[in-house]
């Protein structure tokens, strides 16, 4: 199908993405002033693998499990755990919003590892990244409630998602999206079955529904995601994921009963309006001349 067909339908999909996906970061937050954050990350990557496992296998068989860089599927695999210990453990002194808005540095970010890497990089996106960097130190502005070290913690997940977005665009190339997924919460499973057995506790029947609703979550919000770009190009697209923020904010208020101040606001808007220009700018690089 066209990309350009049914961009609305893309950015509806996207939208509805970047709900579950910050509803999930709410639960996520809910569940670990309960339980320890190793026991929820555990539930949520044995509920995803075990609905992947079951929805895909019927239709894919043993191709499910086929990679030509199985090491890098396992680096990859890893690299979502971190993400996953780094960013859950940090929304326990981070609000929603102000973690979302950091670890959103990620696009920025990956613009700083793909010159390194020998990419050529603009001015103007070097000018964003800057921005983007601009905005985190706004949001934990010196003196301010955020300025300790637990913003290490989703600042350190974006760069493990940076990292997991460098090796994901490197198995696009061999590998199929499903197969990655599946090897990716697989790894997520191992690991963490060997650290939760050192942080157990048992949670209640409800408890226990509401992690496995996590893996539910992360999968449908990944799905969504994945499913956006059949209908709309990358360029449509990304500036609707920075709508996660927002969401995040208002889950943050409704759930938390937390409000971002000012500067958080300002230092969001800046990290928005950064990642807005990053997309345009790619968006123009990857327009075929005329």
């Amino acid at each position: 199908m066209n990309n350009s067909h049914h961009p609305l339908l893309g950015v509806l999909l996207i939208l509805l993405s970047c709900l579950i996906l910050a509803t999930h970061d709410g639960l996520s937050k809910h569940l670990t002033q309960l339980y320890p954050v190793f026991l929820v990350i555990w539930a949520r990557y044995m509920a995803q693998t075990v609905l992947m496992f079951t929805l895909f296998t019927p239709r894919m068989g043993r191709r499910v499990f086929h990679t030509l860089r199985p090491w890098l599927q396992v680096c990859r695999g890893l690299s979502l755990v971190c993400v996953s210990m780094l960013f859950i453990s940090g929304l326990a002194h981070i609000p929603l919003a102000e973690a979302t808005a950091v670890i959103f540095l990620t696009p920025l970010l990956v613009t700083i590892a793909s010159a390194l890497l020998g990419e050529r990089v603009s001015y103007s996106q070097w000018l964003a990244v800057g921005c983007g960097l601009l905005g985190v130190l706004i949001i934990v502005r010196p003196g301010g409630a955020l300025f300790t070290p637990a913003i290490l913690l989703p600042f350190g997940a974006a760069v493990s998602f940076t990292l997991y977005q460098l090796i994901t665009r490197r198995l696009s190339a061999t590998d199929h999206p499903v197969t990655s997924n599946f090897i990716t919460s697989l790894v997520g499973s191992l690991v963490m079955s060997v650290l939760v057995v050192f942080n157990w506790q048992t949670p209640t029947l409800h408890d226990a529904v509401m992690m496995a609703a996590l893996g539910a979550m992360a999968m449908s919000g990944h799905l969504l995601l994945t499913n956006a770009f059949r209908f709309a190009s990358a360029a449509t697209l990304a500036p609707f994921t920075y709508a996660q923020i927002i969401f995040a904010g208002v889950v943050g208020f409704f759930a938390f009963d937390h409000v971002p101040d000012v500067g958080a606001i300002t230092g969001m808007a800046v990290i928005i309006a950064s990642g807005l220009c990053m997309a345009y700018v790619q968006g123009r690089q990857s327009r075929p001349q005329s």
